[in-house]
């Protein structure tokens, strides 16, 4: 059930905890995000959140931008071996090896592909939203979809890196793919 706010409009709780999740939410989460660089940012943010609190991520994103050169995927495609150890001693991001691996790796891979190809992929993928349930709880929000299986395994088959099913639907309710904000959720897109 979507909760009171500081302003007194309904939102979904785990929006309520800092300012910075409220605005993440009335802002972005659940908006539609287009265009390859855009969501390869997303991709690579919600891979450094798997086993962290999006908080983190979300409060060093500004870090993270300039790290990885403002998720351009042709300049991070260029990155060096001077880069990676630069992105491995930068206190501004995630210092994981495996992740920083992952987002360097999946930029080569990525600028192989053709303008809007990763954003069409991607899209693909969204689920008809007049076959979905509208969530009323927190309980109501699956934590992986048919969808987001699915999605996992082709983006996996081209050659990107570190994303599960888990992280795919993360991925598909940050950039609207979905909208799984509350029935009740002043910043739902659709009626109940």
């Amino acid at each position: 059930m979507a909760l009171a706010g500081p302003d007194g409009a309904l939102r979904c709780p785990w929006a309520l905890s800092t300012e910075d999740y409220v605005t993440y939410h009335d802002e972005e989460w659940g908006r539609p995000v287009r265009g390859d660089d855009a969501l390869y940012e997303r991709l690579t943010l919600e891979a450094f959140q798997s086993g962290l609190s999006w908080l983190t991520i979300l409060r060093r994103r500004p870090g993270f931008r300039a790290a990885f050169a403002g998720f351009r995927i042709a300049a991070v495609a260029g990155f060096t071996d001077d880069d990676r150890e630069r992105l491995l001693a930068d206190p501004g991001i995630i210092r994981n090896r495996a992740k920083i691996d992952a987002t360097l790796a999946n930029a080569r891979v990525l600028a192989e592909w053709a303008p809007g190809e990763l954003d069409e992929l991607i899209w693909s993928y969204a689920p008809d939203a007049a076959g979905r349930a509208v969530p009323r709880t927190l309980a109501d929000v699956p934590a992986v979809t048919a969808e987001s299986t699915a999605l996992s395994k082709a983006l996996k088959k081209r050659g990107v890196r570190f994303v599960g099913p888990t992280t795919a639907y993360a991925l598909m309710q940050a950039c609207g793919l979905v909208d799984d904000h509350l029935a009740t959720c002043v910043s739902r897109r659709h009626a109940p």
